[in-house]
């Protein structure tokens, strides 16, 4: 590959600092820190089910609320996603994936457009997981999608287990986005009939 897709981003806040090296060409490798054990989780499944590669480091004031730390993580992921897309010449731009999580199906579609718009269709039973609230997980995504500038649906097609679901969530999520950031023809133009993405 000619151009190396890598997002570099510190953002710092009086709530949070976080600090994101994000590689679109990577091979699921991970390390992810932010204090919130389940939001580790989920990261790492993104990361490695996308076959990114990514450094995340994320401090705030969880003893507040997690939710500051998960806006902000969203923010600065999605801008380090948006950075490292460049022109985004020869990606394959549409993408979607539907994973199952044993009883949970998850569908994720993804357009690279330039036009952030979220549709989150998640209903999560119990959506407290040890002390995580399933809640903050549209908050993420709302965030990432705003500051990468792109269009995400997400539905839950069934599923009883909060963490089965969002587990899919993540999973499917990773496979979308790395599908649709893929570069299938280096020397082509960008994928709109606009000229620019």
């Amino acid at each position: 590959m000619g151009n190396i897709r890598i997002g570099n981003v510190t953002r710092t806040t009086r709530e949070t600092e976080i600090e994101i090296t994000y590689n679109l060409d990577g091979t699921g490798q991970y390390n992810v820190s932010t204090g919130i054990p389940f939001f580790n989780h989920v990261l790492e499944l993104f990361t490695r089910h996308g076959s990114f590669n990514l450094e995340l480091r994320a401090d705030g004031d969880i003893e507040v609320d997690f939710h500051h730390l998960v806006e902000d993580t969203g923010i600065t992921l999605g801008q380090a996603f948006r950075s490292a897309m460049g022109e985004k010449r020869g990606i394959k731009r549409f993408a979607h994936a539907v994973i199952p999580m044993d009883e949970a199906l998850v569908r994720v579609c993804v357009d690279i457009s330039g036009r952030p718009y979220l549709s989150y269709q998640v209903e999560v039973p119990d959506p407290v997981i040890v002390h995580f609230n399933a809640q903050l997980i549209e908050e993420f995504f709302r965030a990432f999608v705003h500051a990468a500038e792109i269009t995400v649906h997400v539905d839950c097609l069934r599923g009883r287990n909060a963490h089965h679901i969002l587990e899919g969530v993540f999973k499917s999520f990773g496979v979308a986005l790395g599908e649709a950031s893929a570069v299938t023809d280096p020397g082509s133009e960008v994928p709109s009939t606009k000229g620019v993405l």
